[in-house]
């Protein structure tokens, strides 16, 4: 039975442009120092061009230019990270939620896949890669990572970003993967509407699993 009360709204924080690494320590030392009674808190951000690398290290391309690569303590393999991509960190406490790590993983897809088609961009999710995609192409991924049954990391969508930096790496770890952005596929709706829309839908789609 989740624990929350409504006294414990889920904090939004709309961080700006942010340094990858300085984020990470700060989601780490959130997650390390918070308790029962912590509110949850979803954090909006975007990174000067990086590669993240996470815990699946097998058989992974490195990328061949100057964009820095970060050792990260998330799940699965390699992905990037640039201007005009939206980045979702979600600090949130599954047991006090009544979650699982499935069921998050649920919540992030479907409110990513609502905001495409408010836009109407079909888009679906797919059981053996987590993220979105539209038909062939990916346009959002997912990375998470629990401790003590709380989880940081989040998600991020491709909105209005050069893309090239992809081509150097099998994003995912899937070889030939194309990306995709909302620019691309005729959104014109700017990077702030678009991580609002996605902001608000996660905090009421978090917050329905406690009164159902």
């Amino acid at each position: 039975m989740p624990i929350n009360t409504p006294s414990l709204p889920i904090q939004l924080k709309r961080l700006g442009m942010t340094n990858y690494q300085t984020t990470l320590a700060a989601m780490q030392a959130f997650t390390q120092a918070r308790d029962a009674y912590t509110p949850d808190e979803l954090w909006l951000t975007e990174h000067p061009p990086v590669y993240t690398l996470g815990l699946n290290r097998k058989d992974v391309r490195l990328p061949q230019n100057d964009i820095p690569l970060v050792m990260v303590d998330r799940g699965g393999k390699i992905t990037y990270h640039g201007p005009g991509q939206i980045v979702i960190y979600c600090l949130i406490d599954l047991k006090r939620r009544g979650l699982n790590v499935r069921q998050l993983v649920s919540i992030l897809e479907t409110s990513l896949i609502d905001v495409l088609a408010s836009y109407g961009v079909l888009s679906k999710a797919r059981q053996d890669a987590p993220g979105v995609y539209v038909q062939s192409k990916k346009i959002a991924s997912l990375g998470l990572r629990l401790k003590n049954q709380c989880c940081y990391h989040g998600l991020s969508l491709n909105v209005d970003m050069d893309l090239s930096p992809f081509l150097a790496i099998d994003p995912c770890g899937y070889a030939g993967l194309s990306m995709t952005q909302t620019k691309d596929l005729g959104i014109e709706a700017t990077f702030s509407e678009i991580s609002e829309q996605l902001l608000a839908l996660l905090e009421e789609k978090l917050y329905s699993c406690l009164t159902q």
